[in-house]
């Protein structure tokens, strides 16, 4: 496993129907061609995130076939919307056993074997927070969940809902967090409760015997500072407890944290090897170099853990949500030539535009962006270079060219040294304006008498002598949102 490893999440849903539609009969994970697996480790990946492989209800897919909001987001991904392209929220869990309509248990247990065959490590999503409808602990166990009185289901009908269940009619609150209504297709976990901790802690750990990592979706949410704030109970301790468990009995388990609102440490502290860094996403859509240098400032303990991405079936596709190609490509180099996760989505290689509900089973049908795809094909080439993926990092100075250019302010440059000595040298001009800058190069005359700098993203090839580079920097200037990934080697 490389210290910096590489993930790509694939909606399971959306996929097999695809495979369906190809193979003119129902397709379940063993329709998933070897030779797929192959591809995705010759890209570079080591963990494949398999979404909602879990199996999901009627009421809670009733939900989403009616929810108007909704309905219209469906209609404007797919035009030719169908009733059975909807199979409900993949996050409104009514069961964590594989979904019969993907194989089942039998068939996911298959395909980690097969992608273990390819190097491949799988991971699949836990949903701390909340159960959708279906779930069996609705009717026995409706203590389980937080309960709400009749005037909360009066003033606050958009977070709450009456019950039916054996042991009377029960006023339930929805899975939500504190920001926003509820999820009308889920209902809220009471964490005050010792039993649903408990019961929760089990499915866990059951659930880390079929795969290597599971993502936590909205894992912040059952941290006892957050959920006592959303719901006025003082809610019982569960991460550190539960990471440490399934690690004893399952050496290696990874986990990753969904994460907002500036709690990734804190994730991290509670056993998380990984939580999503939402904050260079949002500084890198903002387009400022600064901030995004600025972030880069943190101590790396803190980078190593963080899950670098630019989409995910949350966020808007990339390709769309940065309308010029070169500040996407920009964007990219800083994401994934960083310390961390280095997190894909499906559909980002080939510059797909439309974001894909969870809800949905059947994506549309869209052209692929050659030029995107020749991108990340580079992109992800120039990330099997060892000193990127095993070695050691550390981000550089910039510096003025002549006195009164402010444009060296918008470089952003890494460097990087694995054990072998191979070392690499990223930056970016993460700007809408030509930039020139000398950048600090952290070696000595005596190391290196002639350094060249060879890109791994182009033909451009730079020989210096090693002393001027020592006492000026390297001389770039670089156009609009313009990079370079540099292997360096010694002359």
């Amino acid at each position: 496993m490389s210290t910096y490893p590489s993930l790509y999440q694939i909606n399971s849903r959306v996929l097999l129907t695809k495979l369906s539609s190809d193979l003119g009969r129902k397709a379940t994970l063993d329709d998933i061609d070897d030779k797929e697996l192959q591809r995705f480790a010759d890209l570079g990946f080591e963990w494949i995130w398999m979404l909602s492989v879990w199996t999901t209800g009627e009421k809670g897919r009733s939900v989403s076939l009616t929810n108007p909001q909704w309905r219209k987001e469906f209609q404007e991904t797919i035009s030719d919307l169908k009733e059975e392209d909807i199979g409900g929220s993949g996050f409104a869990i009514a069961d964590y056993t594989v979904s019969k309509e993907l194989g089942g248990e039998e068939a996911l247990a298959r395909l980690r074997s097969r992608l273990k065959k390819f190097g491949l490590k799988l991971m699949l999503d836990f949903v701390p927070n909340h159960m959708g409808p279906d779930h069996p602990w609705v009717q026995s166990h409706p203590e389980y969940f937080v309960s709400g009185t009749e005037d909360d289901l009066h003033h606050q009908p958009q977070n709450y809902v009456r019950v039916k269940s054996p042991q009377g009619d029960r006023i339930l609150a929805y899975g939500r967090d504190p920001y926003f209504d509820g999820w009308p297709d889920t209902y809220q976990l009471d964490y005050s409760n010792p039993q649903t901790v408990q019961a929760m802690k089990q499915e866990l750990l059951r659930i880390a015997g079929q795969c290597d990592g599971v993502r936590c979706d909205m894992a912040m949410l059952v941290l006892p500072d957050i959920f006592e704030r959303t719901w006025g109970r003082k809610a019982q301790v569960f991460w550190p407890d539960i990471t440490k468990e399934v690690r004893e009995k399952h050496p290696g388990f990874c986990f990753m944290a969904e994460v907002y609102w500036d709690k990734e440490w804190e994730m991290q502290q509670q056993g998380f090897d990984y939580a999503y860094d939402k904050r260079l996403y949002d500084r890198l859509h903002e387009g400022f170099a600064k901030p995004v240098r600025e972030h880069f400032l943190a101590e790396l303990g803190y980078q190593n853990k963080l899950a670098r991405f630019l989409e995910n079936h949350d966020e808007p596709r990339v390709a769309k949500a940065f309308d010029q190609q070169p500040k996407h490509e920009a964007a990219a180099v800083l994401t994934f030539l960083s310390p961390g996760l280095r997190f894909f989505h499906q559909g980002q290689l080939e510059g797909k535009l439309l974001r894909i509900s969870p809800h949905l089973i059947r994506g549309p049908k869209e052209t692929v962006n050659k030029n995107i795809q020749s991108f990340y094909s580079r992109l992800l080439q120039a990330l099997k270079n060892q000193s990127s993926t095993n070695g050691s990092w550390q981000l550089l100075n910039c510096r003025a060219t002549w006195e009164g250019d402010s444009t060296w302010d918008s470089f952003i440059t890494f460097y990087w040294q694995d054990e072998s000595g191979n070392k690499a040298m990223v930056t970016v001009n993460y700007a809408p304006h030509a930039s020139q800058c000398f950048v600090e190069i952290p070696f000595t005359p005596l190391e290196a008498p002639s350094i060249r700098f060879a890109d791994l993203m182009s033909s451009v090839v730079y020989d210096r002598d090693g002393t001027d580079l020592v006492i000026r920097g390297l001389y770039l200037d670089l156009p609009p949102w313009g990079y370079h990934i540099f292997k360096m080697k010694a002359l």
